[in-house]
Formats: structure tokens, sequence, C-alpha cells
């Protein structure tokens, strides 16, 4: 064959990369997506220079233009800057909730995986009422009970997670606990704290920090349904769910003020919860 044809045969033939390159590159893109949510919560004044809760007059409803990148709202605010100061409510809300979740969950799961017998049937029987009550409806009753705002909203979500991480603590648990090693340091004379801090503990807690992961973009998406139906964080603050609640009046005349808060929440779940399964992925 001679070089002609080497050349046009390299050039016709498609270049195939590994599922590997494709990875890595979805990976990066997650990451660059979440950062730079966690970034404009910090530091929201690096990417705005406009009032998240002062309007500009005359500037009602404009569209997307050089001056406001993503249009205005119905009160003349920037809708950029908006949604760059809602990132600290809306990942702040969902940082406390996937806490609370954590915390409590991971300590019922613990207790009732370590421990077995009555301690577990009746913890796991608490548990088995939780998972039985919707999602909404448990939110909605706690925020009820505590009041609006995004603290008592992110409570709501938290209270609600507490259940799927007391069933994958206690599930792990129960592994671990009957695992060989475990056992041989029960015979070498090893007490039930002592085996449960040095071996249990860090070979079952793995799996619940990678599903914290997953839990965070549910708690974004829990509490950004909360605020849009009402029951989480009043306005004028720029919380994600709000903004998306504010502009469904105005749906068919200003499109954007639904579109480009929906796209940002899409955005970060998706890269939440990407991150999540490259942290279950490096735990395997």
């Amino acid at each position: 064959m001679s070089l002609v044809d080497h050349l046009s045969r390299a050039k016709t033939t498609p270049v195939r990369r590994s599922p590997g390159y494709r990875w890595q590159a979805g990976a990066l893109l997650a990451w660059l997506v979440l950062l730079t949510a966690i970034l404009a919560a910090i530091a929201p004044g690096l990417f705005t220079s406009f009032s998240a809760t002062e309007g500009i007059a005359g500037a009602q409803r404009l569209a997307p233009q050089a001056g406001h990148w993503l249009g205005t709202d119905q009160l003349g605010r920037d809708l950029y800057a908006r949604i760059v100061y809602g990132a600290s409510h809306s990942l702040s809300g969902a940082l406390v909730a996937v806490a609370l979740g954590l915390v409590i969950g991971t300590l019922l799961g613990v207790l009732a995986g370590a421990t077995g017998g009555k301690t577990e049937s009746v913890v796991m029987r608490i548990i088995d009422v939780l998972l039985s009550i919707p999602g909404l409806l448990l939110s909605l009753s706690v925020i009820i009970l505590l009041g609006f705002g995004t603290v008592n909203a992110a409570i709501a979500v938290g209270i609600t997670s507490v259940a799927n991480f007391a069933r994958l603590a206690r599930a792990e648990v129960v592994r671990v606990r009957h695992s060989d090693y475990v056992e041989a340091a029960y015979g070498s004379g090893g007490t039930f704290f002592a085996v449960l801090w040095r071996h249990i503990l860090p070979n079952s807690l793995t799996s619940v920090i990678a599903f914290s992961a997953l839990q965070f973009g549910n708690a974004i998406l829990a509490l950004s349904t909360l605020s849009f139906l009402g029951y989480g964080t009043p306005p004028p603050t720029p919380e994600w769910g709000l903004l998306i609640a504010e502009g469904r009046n105005y749906i068919s005349t200003a499109w954007w003020l639904t579109t480009f808060p929906g796209l940002v929440v899409i955005a970060v779940v998706l890269a939440a919860n990407r991150v999540s399964r490259q942290f279950s992925g490096a735990r395997r």
C-alpha cells in the first residue's frame, strides 16, 4: 500500500476514544459545574456586580441582552445576579439537609446494625414508618410545625432522608460485622466498642459517605420543590425554586424567567449525581 493510500485511510478512519475518555470528560465537566456553583455560593460578587434584590427602573422583563445576560424579571432585577446569589441559599440548604440526614440516619443505622436483637427491631420499625410516608408530605408536615424559611425547609428535607441513610448504614454494618476479620478481632479479646470503632465503622461508612453526594442533588431538588410550592424560602430571597415559581406567571411573555433557573438546577443536580457515581466507583 502506498503512502497516499495510508494517508487517505487515516483521514477517513474515525477516531475511536475509549469509554474511559468519555467518563473522564464527563467527570471533569461535573466537577467544573459543581465547583462553579460552590464558588458562586461563597463569593457571588466575583460573578456579578448587580444586586439580587434591587430592581432597575424601566428595566422590567427585558429579554437576554448585552447588559443583562439572562434578562430581567418583573421588578427589573437582573436574573443572572439572582441566580448567582441564589446559589448560597440553595446549596447551603442542601448541605444542611444532607448533614442532618447523614448524622441522624447513620447513628440510627449503626445502632441497629451493631447491637441487633430488640434494639434493631425497634429502630428498623421506626425507619419503616418513615419510609412509608411520602417525602413531600413529610417535608410539608415538618415545615408547618417549624415555620417557613430556608433553614426550616432544609431541616424538613433532612428528616425525610434519615430513613435512607439509616437503612444503608445498617446494611453495611451488618455486612462488615459478620466478616472474618471482625470475628478474629472479637476472638483476640477486643471489646464491643473497640471493634466497632477500629474495624466496623471505617469499613462500613464509605458507602454512606458516597451516598451523601447523591443525596445532595436530591436535596437541591426537594428544596426547589418546596420553594416552588410556596413552603420554602420566602421572597424576595433569590432561591432557585422560588425564581422558577415567580416566573411561571410570565412564561408566555418572559420565558427566560423559568428556563434559566430550571437549567441551573438541572445542571447542578446532574453534576452532583455524576460526582457521587465517581465516589461509588472509586470505592469499588
